[in-house]
């Protein structure tokens, strides 16, 4: 065995061990009950040492940023006690995941359950060259993004699906689909519906110091391309010769062989095309002219527009309709009990999600609660400020310092509103401009969210794991997806220090550089 064999077999065992150690952990529900147990008494205990954090908060009435004080809540005081009472069902019901998965999953049950999916993926097994076949799915994971969470509900699955198809393991189809999802939540060859709520919170920040600066979405498009192309070839490579070479053989003879369609099938696709088109021809007269239904109607632009506000429905017609065309078309669908009985079970495939998703739901709410999470949060980003590094050094840290408050508050948006109003401001202060503060916020936020428990659709990936293999817990999906973490955010830090040092531009009209 050669220095690289042994090099290799060093990093599989050691992946193994992870595996090993996530694995001994409690089930996966009973690990957030005792975080939530953790939270309660951490918070007890912060708040008799009187825990508190200082921090810039925008004001909308006086549209300035002013100094807000948070303090640690004690959980096990009266009105703290009163409040989790009364909050279970609330935490669950109002989880974000939640109503994501459920409106999604009524769409996509139609799409499976009348065979239009499946046709579609015998097409797509059918065009794609097996050694293109991981490059395609995490292609097409970092694409769904574009939809919001959909590709969370739709792809991650899919990717077993296409990987079963030529005879590869499920689980490496599910791990490079979650990897392009997940991992690649920042990267696209299109602007997403997180570009325009990330760039008003940068305007909001800058223009604490320049009043009359303006983030556009589009300020990170360029920066974003180029990093779809890095985030699928490193994924590729990761799928190929880490994660799927460690995975266990995987019994196939259970898995039919993959048939071309036939003629009533043909006969569906055909009626689903056709829907699709209409259907996109009409959300593009809804859309895109500058008086269109579902723009904004104060502003005339899709920013704070009904159609980003209702992009999970719309995705779910786009898998609703062609679905039911097709069942239509292929005499698959007789009636409207057959439509609704797929729903149903559909729906009756996420039980064990929804019991995972309960006690997620409740830790979620009282981390939130008592404070602690922004307490973590901007005592790390205070700590980064302290240290003074300025350019690359600092920039890298900040990238650091995100993937690792990542993993302990998982919205995107959530974190970069409490970030933005720290970080901008100050790295203007340094020269650098908010477009370059806001793409290293982005890639830090992504590079971990494959291996964050606490990223709302965590669990659902367990759940999608233990599919195929009943055994699998937190440590399989973090032992198969870190990898794809370490990988990603090693290449991307790489991407921008050779961006940064070309002094290319992020995007149309949005400099590296501030004041030059």
């Amino acid at each position: 065995m050669d220095g690289k064999e042994l090099k290799k077999s060093f990093g599989l065992r050691a992946l193994d061990k992870v595996e090993k150690v996530g694995n001994a952990l409690p089930n996966p529900a009973m690990i957030f009950i005792i975080l939530a147990a953790v939270t309660i008494l951490a918070s007890a205990l912060c708040a008799w040492l009187g825990v508190s954090v200082t921090y810039e908060v925008f004001d909308a009435a006086s549209k300035t940023f002013v100094e807000k004080t948070v303090a640690a809540v004690n959980l096990l005081s009266p009105d703290s006690l009163r409040y989790m009472a009364t909050s279970i069902v609330s935490n669950f019901t109002g989880f974000f995941a939640l109503g994501t998965v459920f409106t999604i999953i009524i769409g996509v049950s139609v799409a499976e359950g009348t065979g239009f999916l499946s046709a579609l993926l015998r097409k797509l097994v059918a065009i794609t060259p097996r050694y293109l076949v991981s490059a395609v799915v995490v292609f097409l994971g970092i694409m769904s993004n574009v939809a919001s969470s959909t590709g969370y509900v739709v792809l991650v699955p899919l990717g077993a699906v296409v990987f079963m198809a030529f005879k590869r393991h499920p689980i490496a189809g599910l791990a490079a689909a979650f990897a392009g999802v997940s991992g690649g939540w920042n990267a696209n060859l299109l602007i997403g519906t997180n570009d325009p709520m990330f760039a008003g919170m940068s305007t909001q920040a800058a223009q604490i110091i320049d009043s009359a600066y303006v983030v556009t979405p589009v300020c990170n498009w360029y920066f974003m391309m180029v990093s779809t192309l890095l985030i699928t070839l490193i994924g590729t490579y990761v799928t190929d010769r880490i994660v799927e070479p460690r995975l266990p053989a995987f019994d196939f003879h259970s898995i039919e062989e993959v048939k071309d369609v036939g003629l009533n099938e043909k006969r569906g696709m055909k009626w689903a095309g056709i829907s699709v088109v209409v259907y996109v021809a009409i959300m593009f007269l809804l859309t895109f002219p500058e008086k269109a239904l579902l723009r904004n109607p104060a502003t005339g632009s899709l920013l704070g527009s009904p159609f980003l506000g209702g992009i999970i429905f719309f995705m779910m017609l786009l898998f609703l309709i062609p679905g039911l065309f097709y069942g239509i078309g292929a005499g698959v669908v007789k009636n409207d009990k057959d439509v609704i009985e797929m729903m149903n079970k559909g729906i009756s495939g996420l039980s064990s999600f929804m019991v995972l998703i309960f006690f997620a739901a409740q830790f979620t709410a009282f981390f939130n609660y008592s404070n602690l999470g922004i307490i973590i949060s901007v005592s790390g980003a205070n700590f980064l400020k302290s240290v003074g590094f300025i350019g690359l050094p600092l920039i890298v840290c900040f990238i650091l310092l995100t993937a690792f408050i990542n993993i302990f508050i998982a919205v995107d948006t959530a974190k970069w509103a409490l970030m933005a109003p720290i970080f901008v401001p100050m790295f203007m202060r340094l020269g650098l401009s908010p477009e370059l503060t806001q793409v290293s916020y982005r890639i830090g936020d992504s590079a971990t969210n494959i291996i964050a428990p606490l990223m709302p659709f965590f669990v659902l990936t367990v759940a999608f794991f233990q599919k195929y293999d009943k055994n699998a817990g937190i440590g399989s999906v973090v032992a198969t997806m870190l990898p794809y973490s370490l990988f990603f955010l090693v290449g991307w830090i790489l991407l921008f220090v050779a961006w940064y040092l070309l002094g290319l531009p992020l995007g149309p009209g949005a400099p590296l550089f501030y004041g030059v």
